[in-house]
């Protein structure tokens, strides 16, 4: 491969700029600014020249073929964060024969080509460089630490198995074979899908960890939905007024709730009306807060709020607070009134929801589980109808493999990579 060469950290003014190489020239690009190189994986300070012009003074590190990031021979560069000084190293960079500027992502991709990271541990890089919430950077990091390739190389040992087990039957099918083996064959299919199954469940939640959660504020208008909403900001995102119906749209607005992500959500207060934008408006918000993953009810009477069914786990509050009194919590966007109560019970049940999260956070991981609990389903049944359907039964199991196999990027992820690689930055 050639070897490419990158800014690695961010662009603009700064303490140091960390520039990247890999690639087998990467070690003699480095040597054409200073003969004196570091022994790899020890840092040193060079000064760095270029046609006989001092451009830098700089932390120097090498990487040996097979042990740094990508796989390759590779270096870095810290430089003083000078876009000038960046600039210049660039420029020597071009000139030098072999060396190119990296692509997005390019670094990353080398890492997945050569074995040093498989496409879950990319999703999670990206992931982690993307994390916003404290959940969002634990989740991301578990990901990146290879977690779901150990889980997906664990079940895929039991297929393996399984499929070892059925094939040997079909290999003497014209023989005695001593052993029945479908009863070990089912009791490790059976384990597989409970686990997978258990898993896949737990993915929804590690999405909504990774994209967010969504809490709707649900109620009639004037209730003061928006007033609320601009308390829990603590800033004016939402125009509030006396006027019913003031809010047309849904306003959202990102929070993080104790290391959760979260976007709450401004709707169009609930009722009937012949205004055809309002209406729109209304359609629009009980769309929305079907979708969210939490309802807040804010009520200015006691009773269920029209054209939204309540569901397990949805909030019911008390609105203006500050001039009803109530035994029930009840809430005062305007005096800040069960403010914090209020979002501390948001916070607690969303916490709970993220205490079922499995490993597996996109859903693309989903979709390859679920590809192989259907797969495994279907292996299951052929086993139980008898020796004349076994091998119906390993296709349905090479078909279980080969959708593990997709998660961590070993088949059938080629239309991906381009898509994945795109969203990194150039450096990386």
């Amino acid at each position: 491969m050639e070897t490419i060469y990158a800014l690695a950290s961010a662009r603009g003014k700064a303490g140091v700029a960390v520039l990247r190489l890999s690639g087998s020239r990467a070690h003699e690009a480095v040597a054409a600014f200073s003969a004196a190189l570091p022994a790899p994986r020890r840092a040193a300070l060079r000064r760095l020249h270029w046609n006989g012009e001092v451009l830098d003074e700089a932390v120097v590190l090498l990487f040996s073929h097979g042990a740094s990031f990508t796989g390759e021979e590779s270096a870095e560069l810290h430089l003083h964060g000078s876009p000038a000084i960046v600039a210049a190293v660039l420029r020597a960079l071009s000139e030098q024969p072999g060396l190119r500027p990296a692509e997005p992502g390019e670094f990353t991709r080398r890492a997945l080509e050569n074995g040093r990271l498989d496409l879950a541990q990319v999703e999670g890089l990206a992931d982690l460089i993307d994390a916003e919430t404290e959940a969002q950077r634990r989740q991301a990091l578990r990901v990146l630490s290879g977690a779901i390739g150990a889980r997906a190389e664990a079940w895929r040992r039991d297929l393996i198995r399984s499929a070892a087990l059925i094939e040997a039957t079909i290999d003497f099918a014209d023989e005695d074979v001593p052993v029945d083996v479908s009863p070990e064959v089912l009791a490790l299919i059976d384990g597989l899908l409970a686990n997978m199954r258990q898993e896949a469940a737990g993915s929804r939640v590690a999405e909504r960890v990774r994209d967010g959660f969504e809490v709707a504020i649900v109620g009639a208008p004037n209730a003061g939905k928006s007033t609320l909403l601009n308390a829990l900001a603590r800033r004016e995102a939402a125009i509030t007024s006396e006027i019913a119906g003031t809010t047309r749209d849904v306003i959202e607005v990102r929070m993080d709730l104790e290391g959760l992500p979260v976007t709450l959500l401004d709707t169009a207060g609930l009722r009937q009306t012949t205004d055809p934008i309002e209406q729109l408006g209304i359609d629009r918000a009980v769309a929305r807060a079907n979708g969210a993953d939490l309802r807040v009810f804010l009520l200015d009477e006691p009773g269920a709020v029209s054209g939204v069914a309540a569901r397990d786990g949805d909030i019911f509050v008390r609105a203006k607070a500050d001039l009803v009194a109530t035994t029930d919590l009840g809430v005062s966007g305007l005096t800040g009134q069960g403010v914090s109560d209020l979002v501390s019970l948001i916070t607690r049940r969303l916490q709970d929801r993220t205490l079922t999260a499995g490993s597996f956070t996109r859903e693309r991981h989903r979709l390859a589980i679920e590809r192989a609990i259907g797969a495994m389903e279907s292996a299951r049944s052929e086993v139980m109808r008898g020796a004349q359907r076994i091998e119906l039964a390993a296709e349905d199991l090479r078909r279980a493999i080969r959708a593990l196999d997709s998660l961590v990027g070993r088949v059938d992820v080629e239309s991906l990579l381009d898509e994945i690689f795109a969203s990194f930055c150039i450096g990386k």
